[in-house]
């Protein structure tokens, strides 16, 4: 049944588009989002091969400005955007006190008191809240946070035609930009008559960019990326590839690999945290703490030995004990095999390391549905372009 005191979902500024295309349409986190135009296999294989058209407006944009807006996100992230240059990007997270992650985010560097945050869709409101409240302690009036979610339709073209692509859609002068704009940097280009920030950034594993694109001229943008794919393989990709590109890739997703209840360590992720960098930031010191700790558990991959599906939330078994859980998994249209990333006990992962042994004997395993399927440790990420 539905619940009538529900919140409608919201509609992103392409919604009209997916109907168009007669999309199966979905609510994700408060969202009505595309899952699939036609074959999320399909769809993941073009990614894989050629490129896919990705709505993300659902991802949260909230901007940092003003003399202190440096300092203010130093104070509230556990990385140091004050060291990017203007133009350039950085993967990072916001965490609590006890060094719980409550987002991950993209914060890109557009000016010198200008910074574009880009949160999960389900954590937006959180991480404006908690941005807001660390402005404030200490930089209130030199640093102003602004919720521009409504602003912007974020457009994602990823694939290994991307780069041909964008350069054909963007206006002629500006094809230079386009090619020479390196790994986690944004510049702004032209597309459809229409002023937009070409980051290049992605979740699949494949090269790309993000567009972020006035909310009122994002049909424009999309038509016009369509047409100038439509001689390189370009398709309209949902929601279900873009989980299975990233999990081949081993990209975490929040609320499975990452949560309150995990750190970046946890994640294999410490890099990310900044400890040497000047001045104090929440959840320093407990993060401190768990660098000099010895890890409980470990995020490692796991690849299927036979042709049942590991989901998340499902047992891992060594020697036929309980030793962690499942954080995603799929089938991997790539690689052919179903795969996963889960949590383990750090003194299992070590001793796998140590002496896989062979699935069929029974070391490694997931249980599914009270079967112990085979299992087997592999390197993360599952699957890395070539370059």
């Amino acid at each position: 049944m539905t619940d009538p005191d529900a919140a409608p979902l919201r509609r992103t500024p392409l919604t009209g588009v997916h109907e168009s295309l007669a999309a199966t349409l979905t609510g994700f986190a408060g969202w009505l989002m595309p899952l699939r135009y036609s074959s999320e296999t399909a769809e993941h294989t073009a990614v894989r091969t050629a490129a896919g058209l990705f709505d993300l407006s659902h991802m949260g944009e909230i901007t940092v400005t003003g003399p202190a807006a440096a300092a203010a996100l130093d104070y509230a992230l556990v990385g140091q955007p004050s060291a990017l240059a203007e133009g350039r990007a950085r993967y990072t997270m916001i965490c609590a006190n006890d060094g719980g992650v409550l987002d991950d985010l993209i914060v890109y560097r557009l000016g010198a008191d200008q910074f574009l945050v880009v949160a999960n869709a389900a954590n937006t409101g959180v991480v404006l809240g908690e941005l807001g409240d660390r402005a404030k302690a200490g930089f209130s009036g030199t640093a102003q946070v602004t919720d521009r979610t409504d602003d912007y339709a974020l457009i994602a073209v990823q694939g290994p035609n991307a780069e041909r692509i964008l350069t054909r859609a963007v206006a002629e002068d500006e094809a230079a930009a386009v090619t020479g704009l390196r790994y986690y940097a944004i510049t702004p280009v032209t597309v459809a008559g229409c002023n937009v920030l070409a980051g290049r950034t992605g979740y699949t594993g494949e090269d790309g960019f993000e567009l972020f694109t006035p909310a009122q001229r994002a049909e424009e943008v999309w038509q016009a990326l369509s047409a100038a794919g439509a001689g390189d393989g370009l398709i309209p990709a949902g929601l279900a590839a873009r989980d299975t590109l990233r999990l081949e890739a081993g990209m975490p997703l929040y609320g499975n690999e990452l949560g309150r209840d995990t750190t970046p360590f946890d994640a294999g992720l410490g890099r990310v945290v900044k400890l040497d960098k000047p001045g104090d930031f929440v959840g320093r010191a407990a993060l401190a703490e768990r660098a000099r700790s010895a890890p409980r558990r470990e995020l490692v991959g796991l690849a299927g030995g036979s042709r049942r599906v590991p989901r998340h939330g499902y047992d891992v078994l060594w020697d036929l004990r309980a030793c962690g859980t499942v954080t995603s998994g799929a089938p991997s249209p790539t690689l052919g095999i179903p795969i996963a990333m889960a949590y383990v006990e750090a003194d299992v992962a070590r001793q796998a390391a140590a002496d896989p042994g062979d699935g069929e004997r029974g070391r490694f395993a997931i249980d599914i549905r009270g079967s112990a399927e085979p299992a087997d440790l592999v390197p993360l990420p599952f699957y890395r372009r070539q370059t």
